[in-house]
């Protein structure tokens, strides 16, 4: 209940500061639990994956040192929220998402790169969607980078591409690794031109701003 009450209250904020969302291809969203991948671009996309693939409730990671805060613990807790440690993750990274997902109820959001400042793309998503036996879903974000940007009003695109299976005989070695990576990596750069064909995505460090260099 907190999880919908939340939601909405968000919505509505976002729609004052910056205006209505456009969200692409919807109707590719499967009926059941999935993981949702994308590249991870500003800290407020999972945020808005989450608003575009409502009315579904979703589970996220989240680096265990905010649990450390009774606050933002009872905040995280409440939106489905669960700690993992990136630096020794441990076998519950990978269980504790798949019983989630297994359950039904909840989809996950992940980044594969796992950070906002990498590019690479790991495993992990994919051993999850495996074990769980769902789809991996991959989306992305198109829009301002920084919550001062927001005011701008400059749209925020969500996208959503086919949900990639993997088949149960897989190998998830390096090899099929490997594999899964180039389809997700693939649908994001589509669903990226599919948004805006002159997309290009910086990551500036330091005091400046990031810019996504939209037209």
């Amino acid at each position: 209940m907190f999880y919908s009450f939340l939601r909405n209250v968000i919505r509505v904020i976002l729609f004052i500061v910056n205006g209505k969302a456009k969200y692409l291809n919807r109707e590719k969203l499967p009926d059941g639990p999935y993981v949702l991948v994308g590249p991870h671009r500003t800290w407020f996309d999972p945020v808005y994956f989450a608003l575009a693939a409502s009315p579904r409730k979703f589970s996220f990671m989240a680096k265990e040192e905010l649990f450390q805060n009774s606050i933002f613990r009872w905040l995280l807790y409440h939106v489905n929220g669960f700690s993992v440690n990136r630096d020794h993750p441990g076998p519950s990274a990978i269980k504790t998402p798949v019983r989630i997902l297994r359950k039904g109820d909840l989809s996950l959001i992940m980044f594969p790169s796992g950070s906002r400042h990498s590019q690479e793309l790991k495993g992990g998503a994919a051993v999850i969607a495996k074990m769980a036996k769902v789809p991996l879903v991959p989306a992305v974000y198109q829009g301002p980078l920084t919550f001062k940007r927001l005011f701008s009003r400059k749209r925020v695109t969500v996208a959503f591409g086919d949900p990639i299976t993997i088949d149960r005989k897989l190998k998830l070695d390096e090899a099929g690794q490997a594999d899964i990576e180039q389809q997700m990596q693939a649908a994001f750069n589509a669903l990226d031109k599919q948004i805006n064909p002159n997309f290009e995505y910086v990551d500036v460090s330091g005091e400046k701003e990031k810019e996504d260099h939209q037209d």
